[in-house]
């Protein structure tokens, strides 16, 4: 298993197709996608569950969504000891981070009297999509929950695929019960978006969704955006790394293999101006990936998507790192902080030779929803702003609009909006009325 060498400074297809991140079969997705939705709307709970069964779930009866205490209260009965101590140790530490990203709202009034300011509250219901069926991803629901739950969340939906025998992972029942996550329904797929969204009789309808899953979870999200909010658009994983000849190469080899192994479609680049570094990485990946249960999706991913690419210079490094806007960008070079300053686009930065993303993804404490496919050119990682809604306020004395009246008038009158104009001026000539009787 290789990860192929790419020079940059000539034009190389290969490596422009894993900057773009293009991927295959968005189409026909999408309109499958679109006839789950509609049957939702139609026929709600019901169309939940066919669609449910049909992708290989459980036979359900609607009022069998939503998980019940009692099968929470045992999910602890399960959960190894040790485990559920480092889904607490994770819960502290996204806690913690993401208090540091409240703000308040404020209020600033002016020489003249007029008073601005913004008035920041939660949202009231938020839907959580958490992957599941044959796999239980705890940090999942804990990355997206606590956030919400800092920020003062009142009903938190989660909805997460059941496995066969229609019954959710014990450990991501316990990180949901942890984490706040007020209802759990046994919902996955574009079904459940559409459930989210609109709102059946079992699953009422929240006013955003967020969290990860596949292409058709995914193309749900941007389906409904507009009748809900969501987080961003999340695609397959991925992770770049810069670094010089300082780096290990074990360290940089296993990084890479953290991310290959998400699935076929993740992508995992090297960027150094080491071609000695490149090297010891290149045979240290196919030497660790031999090793690795997933090794089949290790390879499909690093043969699509995955990359070294020698640099001129660390300067050059950077230059496409900002170009790609990974959402996982290791720094293994020396003096890490010092080059900080030329990142300008990543979802999430991990500084220094003892900073792997997995660190990230589990207990470092921000959450590890982050932008992908180059969105981290414009969005930001999941955090309580997320989960925030912001009101303008404004509040002219008589005085303060008299100051500013005719500024108003001139410039709805410029824009030819009369009725602009004449909502000011009414008052003014009012006051002047008053003023003179």
């Amino acid at each position: 298993m290789d990860l192929s060498i790419r020079i940059t400074g000539a034009e190389d297809p290969a490596l422009e197709q894993i900057l773009k991140r293009e991927h295959a079969g968005r189409e026909s997705a999408s309109a499958a996608v679109a006839e789950v939705i509609a049957a939702v709307r139609a026929r709600g709970d019901a169309a939940v569950c066919e669609y449910t069964a049909r992708f290989g779930g459980p036979n359900l009866a609607p009022e069998k969504l939503r998980v019940g205490p009692g099968e929470i209260e045992a999910a602890y009965g399960v959960v190894e000891g040790r485990v559920l101590e480092s889904i607490r140790l994770a819960l502290r530490n996204i806690t913690d981070f993401h208090k540091k990203q409240l703000v308040q709202s404020w209020f600033e009034t002016g020489l003249d009297g007029a008073i601005v300011g913004q008035m920041v509250r939660p949202l009231r219901r938020v839907g959580v999509y958490v992957p599941g069926g044959k796999a239980s991803y705890p940090s999942s629901v804990l990355m997206n929950a606590v956030p919400a739950r800092v920020a003062g969340v009142r009903e938190i939906a989660m909805a997460t695929p059941p496995a066969a025998d229609g019954t959710v992972n014990p450990c991501t029942l316990v990180a949901a019960a942890e984490a706040g996550v007020t209802e759990i329904y046994r919902a996955g797929g574009a079904q459940a978006v559409a459930a989210l969204a609109f709102g059946t009789a079992m699953l009422p309808r929240v006013d955003k969704i967020t969290g990860p899953g596949n292409i058709y979870v995914t193309l749900a999200k941007q389906q409904v955006y507009g009748q809900v909010d969501i987080d961003m658009l999340a695609g397959p994983s991925e992770i770049l790394i810069v670094a010089d000849g300082t780096a290990n190469p074990a360290y940089a080899a296993a990084d890479l293999l953290s991310q290959a192994e998400h699935d076929e479609m993740a992508s995992a680049v090297l960027l150094t101006p080491s071609r000695r570094l490149a090297e010891q990485v290149r045979d240290e990946v196919a030497r660790q990936a031999a090793a690795l249960p997933r090794c089949g999706i290790v390879a499909r991913s690093l043969n699509q998507y995955g990359a070294i690419v020698v640099t001129a210079d660390l300067s050059e490094a950077f230059g496409l790192a900002n170009r790609f806007a990974p959402e996982h960008l290791e720094l293994m070079v020396a003096d890490p902080f010092h080059w900080l300053s030329r990142v300008e686009n990543a979802g999430a930065v991990f500084i220094g030779h003892h900073s792997p993303e997995p660190v990230g993804d589990y207990v470092a404490g921000p959450s590890h929803v982050l932008p992908t496919g180059g969105t981290a050119r414009f969005y930001s990682p999941l955090g309580v702003d997320t989960f925030l809604k912001k009101t303008s306020l404004i509040a002219y004395t008589r005085d303060a609009l008299a100051g500013v009246g005719e500024d108003v008038i001139r410039l709805a009158e410029t824009e030819g909006l009369q009725a602009h104009a004449n909502s000011v001026r009414v008052r003014l000539d009012n006051e002047q009325r008053e003023g003179t009787m």
